[in-house]
This record gives C-alpha cells, sequence and structure tokens, in this order.
C-alpha cells in the first residue's frame, strides 16, 4: 500500500546515497573524456539494477546463508561511513576512477552501486516494497534530469553549492542509518 511518508523517506534515503548532484563533477569530466554520455540508457540499466535486486537480493542472500535483519545492520553500517565521507568531506573508500563513458561506470557503479543496492535490502527490512519501488522510479527520474542538465547544474551551484547539499544530505543520511541499524539490531538478537 503506498505510504506517502515511506515514499518520502525512501527517496531521501536513496538519493543521499545515490549522491548525483555529488557525482557532478565527476559525471562533467566524463562528458568532458568522451563526449557523450547516453543518459537514457544509464538511467533505465540502473532503475531496473535497483528493482531487480529489490526482488532477488534477499533470494541471494538466503542462497548464502545471510538474513535480510545481518544485511540491513551491514548496510546501515556502510550507509553511515558513506555519510561520514560526505560531512566530513574524507574518502575512506576509494575507487579507480573509470575509463569510458558508458552504461558500466555511470549505471554501475556510480548510480546502481554497492551502497545504493545495500540500502535497498536496508530498506526493505523496514519499508513496503511498493513505496521502495516509487522512490527508486522518483530517484531514476531525477538521476535522469541531473545526467541531462549536469554542466547547467555545475554552473548555478558552484563547487561550494554542491560541498554543502552533500554535507546536508550526509547529516541527514547518518540520521536514517542510526535508525536502520537500530530498528534492524534488535532482530538479531529476538
Amino acid at each position: 500500500m503506498l505510504n506517502l511518508k515511506e515514499i518520502i523517506t525512501c527517496t531521501m534515503v536513496l538519493f543521499a546515497v545515490i549522491d548525483i548532484i555529488g557525482s557532478t563533477p565527476i559525471i562533467i569530466g566524463l562528458r568532458q573524456k568522451v563526449g557523450h554520455i547516453q543518459s537514457e540508457k544509464a538511467s533505465l540499466v540502473a532503475g531496473i539494477l535497483m528493482i531487480g535486486f529489490l526482488f532477488l537480493g534477499e533470494r541471494i542472500l538466503t542462497l548464502i546463508g545471510i538474513d535480510v535483519n545481518s544485511f540491513a545492520v551491514a548496510g546501515a553500517l556502510i550507509i553511515f561511513f558513506m555519510a561520514l565521507e560526505m560531512i566530513l568531506g574524507i574518502q575512506l573508500y576509494k575507487d579507480e576512477s573509470p575509463e569510458t563513458a558508458s552504461i558500466v561506470p555511470i549505471a554501475f557503479p556510480l548510480i546502481a552501486g554497492a551502497g545504493t543496492l545495500t540500502s535497498i535490502l536496508s530498506l526493505r527490512a523496514a519499508y513496503d516494497v511498493l513505496n521502495i519501488i516509487a522512490a527508486i522510479v522518483i530517484n531514476i527520474a531525477i538521476v535522469y534530469l541531473v545526467l541531462k542538465s549536469s554542466k547547467r547544474i555545475e554552473n548555478v551551484l558552484g563547487q561550494s553549492g554542491i560541498s554543502i547539499i552533500r554535507k546536508v544530505f550526509g547529516v541527514v543520511l547518518m540520521a536514517i542509518s542510526v535508525k536502520l541499524f537500530a530498528d534492524n539490531v534488535q532482530q538479531l538478537f529476538t
């Protein structure tokens, strides 16, 4: 059943984890290197990956013997460290920069990376699937718009504007990670 509060919460979590605004400099760099980024394809593939993992991720975990609550606690910790990176402006995890701008570096891992997929399963442990799907669709629409207008966004916000947005969403993400941790860690001991 669709619930506006859950949709907003899930949308904010995914928006903060995907961090498409903060990734604008990476997108601009890729566009300068190779010319054109296929925004439609990258957005569509990322959306399919996210929705597919929403439904198949739990089965994959069951296959390897991990319950959703354990994965959600691990996901909450990952989200917490991502939030620390955003707030403090440090880089705990360094990923190699992609060589070409195609679906692979944009759709995965930039949009639907490990943090996003972990967040989706963590959200699934706490929220209704329909609300998470709505949040994914909203975020994919935002991703598409940002990919299409990344140069204009950079010109409007500037480096300091992007930095402020990253820090604000970092604090929101940290609070959500603490809530996900608290909700799921109790389930491990009952």
